[in-house]
């Protein structure tokens, strides 16, 4: 019978003898099958799966090395381009897109042998803190339907908790992996800027974008990031920096490491009195342990959020001029109209209420009577961040803080009030602003019975002391 602990635990059962590809992808059809009304995947590829699952135990029988990541059954966010499949950012914009080329990231895994079983269903072009907003309806959180999943990769994390596949692969432009592993209670990693290509990632905000990785152990998302991550020729702002073999690298000696958490951060008026009171016993827990702990002051925490949007919406308002109706995707029907009529009538009706706000917003602020009040100044805050990111992992290792100010919320509790949802943000965006690494552990439980977690974040390109330290922080909260 097939379970599913870890990769390295699959293999192990691959090689023995005690499983096969295909009962791996059957096991999780039937999952997905069962839990159709989470509405995570957009599209299952059952029999694509199947046949490569096929071909992977035959090539294993014939006594062929198994690639890294052989079998991993893997989900993708409806972001990411998959060669002659369907690519729509959950938008009706792209209705009947077919991707004509394979992400890198997702380049990088089919290498490695893994299986792709489908598209997953997320926040349109990835904007959201709910995954509310995609034109194909919402993803509904596993433990309690009644609640969202978190965004804007929902589906992604859906179909880790739910255990729909082994491994997701989402996007996170300003907490877009780490909130909602928060809100499922799984683990969610966004890289550092540039760690891993974005080429093949459908933009939302290119200076922010990151692909990310959902999973159910640091182990797993070790050995993914160490996959994808790396140079890549079509992608300009990639790293060139080495690779490290993260997966055979998580063992680390007794070191005990010098931690900041923003004071700010935990007397947040906004910040639920449970996830401070948790936050801050782990904290101590930590001091008992021999970790130095220390609060630092943050005093550009107010500023956060408002020089996100500002920057995000601009490069949204850009990046999303391309969506027009013409070459691809949809066109609205409208009659004897000229070309402006059809760019009007064709991105009214296509894009959602959502994206449309975020356009609208950064098309105000890249405007000329408003460029330099707003994108200049929020462009200077953004220095200035990275300044005080810099200033800080000179003096410490790590920068800890909860990933969410609160618990996963009710299906339609914020809709109606964009600020409050966008201020749900109001942690995980820092990480983004920078270019710094950050992943989100699933170690405490709310009174209410819904996960939440703590977010870790590293100076930039140091995913490996990240994932020892989070491999370490898993086993104290266990």
């Amino acid at each position: 019978m097939f379970r599913y602990s870890t990769i390295k635990d699959y293999h192990n059962a691959l090689q023995n003898g005690q499983t096969t590809c295909v009962e791996a992808v059957l096991f999780f059809i039937d999952a997905i099958r069962k839990h159709e009304r989470l509405n995570a995947f957009l599209e299952v590829y059952e029999t694509e799966a199947l046949d490569r699952a096929a071909a992977l135990d035959k090539e294993r029988a014939s006594g062929k090395p198994m690639g890294k990541l052989h079998g991993v059954v893997t989900g993708l966010k409806d972001v990411l381009s998959h060669k002659d499949h369907k690519l729509s950012a959950s938008s009706r914009i792209l209705d009947g897109f077919t991707a004509i080329y394979n992400a890198t990231a997702v380049e990088r895994l089919l290498q490695e042998e893994a299986i792709v079983i489908g598209r997953q269903n997320c926040d349109e072009f990835a904007m959201g803190s709910s995954n509310e907003n995609s034109a194909f309806g919402p993803v509904k959180n596993a433990l309690d339907e009644t609640r969202v999943p978190g965004g804007s990769s929902g589906g992604s994390a859906v179909s880790i908790q739910a255990g729909l596949c082994m491994i997701s692969l989402g996007s996170d432009t300003g907490g877009s992996v780490r909130q909602p592993a928060d809100f499922c209670g799984v683990l969610g990693l966004k890289p550092s800027y540039g760690r891993v290509s974005r080429y093949g990632l459908i933009a939302y905000a290119s200076s922010f974008d990151q692909v990310g990785i959902f999973g159910r152990s640091v182990d797993d998302l070790a050995l993914v990031l160490e996959v994808i991550a790396g140079a890549d020729e079509f992608d300009s702002t990639v790293s060139q920096q080495p690779v490290p073999k993260y997966s055979q690298q998580l063992s680390d000696d007794q070191k005990t490491y010098r931690i900041a958490y923003f004071s700010e951060a935990l007397e947040n008026p906004g910040l639920d009195p449970q996830i401070k009171a948790q936050t801050e016993a782990f904290i101590k827990r930590l001091t008992a342990l021999g970790y130095t702990v220390e609060a630092v002051d943050f005093q550009l925490l107010d500023y956060i959020i408002p020089t996100y949007y500002i920057l995000t919406t601009a490069e949204a308002s850009s990046n999303l001029s391309r969506f027009d109706g013409v070459k691809f995707g949809f066109r609205a029907a409208e009659k004897n109209a000229d070309l402006t009529e059809l760019y009007k009538a064709t991105r009214s009706q296509g894009f959602g209420k959502e994206v449309q706000r975020r356009i609208l917003l950064g098309t105000f602020v890249l405007s000329a009577g408003y460029f330099d009040a707003y994108f200049t100044k929020a462009q200077q805050v953004r220095r200035l961040l990275m300044d005080k990111a810099n200033e800080l992992f000179g003096k410490y290792d790590f920068i800890i803080s909860p990933t969410v100010p609160a618990t996963a919320f009710s299906l339609g509790e914020k809709t109606n009030d964009p600020v409050e949802m966008f201020l749900a943000d109001i942690y995980t965006v820092f990480a983004n602003l920078v270019g710094i690494p950050g992943i989100s552990l699933p170690i405490f439980r709310h009174p209410n019975g819904l996960p939440f977690g703590l977010q870790v974040m590293s100076s930039q390109y140091n995913e490996l002391s990240l994932l020892r330290l989070s491999k370490k922080f898993m086993l104290i909260a266990n």
